[in-house]
């Protein structure tokens, strides 16, 4: 990484250091309540690197959860990043081992970044793909240990704390449906949400419910991409 590159890759990645500061400062203060200090938050953050996989990992490591279940919930939750992973190969195709990097590292917003960032003149693209993925993720582990910190230093109050990942989520979602016409994927996760969560309530709603998305998104796949309203949000 040289001066140059830097240079071109930080000013994308501005918004999304004001979000992870303070989305991971949420996250250290939780960790940090119960009972896991900034080496735990540092090491969380640069090994998992997902927002909702480490907010739930607070609860799982409060609960005393075993190994398996947390892996398998946090697969569950992530599982959106292989698709991310697939959709870029031909934009990392070249980057060695890089690569694996920079699979790891598709975030919701690294990967928005990087569908439709690209490279200034004289700047190598790869270059400036890794940069871009490595400052984000500097971000967020940055923000994780001063959470922790500030929670140590002065036994701050988490209560609510835990609200900022959904906030983030909702912005997301209304940002998505005001970007594409196809609305229909976004009404059918309600919808199954809703119905797990009245039948099988609140504390267990969580796997059916994305069961059931993935396996009916899976099977109406076709039609989706040919219904009208799909082509004319990708033509934009």
């Amino acid at each position: 990484m040289n001066r140059k590159t830097l240079a071109a890759a930080f000013p994308p990645t501005v918004p999304v250091l004001m979000g992870y500061i303070a989305i991971g400062m949420a996250f250290g203060l939780m960790l940090q309540s119960i009972g896991y200090g900034p080496v735990w938050a540092a090491f969380m953050s640069l090994t998992i690197y997902a927002g909702s996989g480490q907010y739930l990992g607070v609860s799982l490591l409060a609960m005393g959860a075993g190994l398996a279940e947390v892996a398998f919930l946090t697969f569950i939750i992530n599982f959106r990043h292989l698709v991310y992973g697939l959709s870029l190969l031909e934009k990392f195709h070249g980057m060695g081992p890089r690569k694996l990097y920079m699979m790891f590292s598709l975030t919701d917003e690294t990967y928005a970044l990087l569908s439709s960032a690209e490279a200034p003149q004289g700047i190598d693209p790869h270059d400036f793909y890794f940069t871009i993925a490595l400052l984000n993720h500097s971000y967020w582990i940055a923000g994780s240990v001063l959470g922790s910190v500030v929670g140590q230093l002065l036994g701050f109050d988490t209560t609510g704390v835990d609200f900022a990942m959904t906030a983030l989520f909702i912005v997301i979602a209304v940002s998505q449906w005001r970007a594409y016409s196809r609305h229909l994927p976004a009404l059918l996760g309600g919808a199954v949400t809703l119905v797990s969560l009245l039948l099988v309530g609140k504390e267990n709603m969580l796997l059916p419910a994305l069961g059931v998305i993935v396996l009916v998104l899976v099977l109406a796949r076709p039609k989706l991409e040919s219904h009208p309203a799909a082509k004319g949000a990708d033509a934009k």
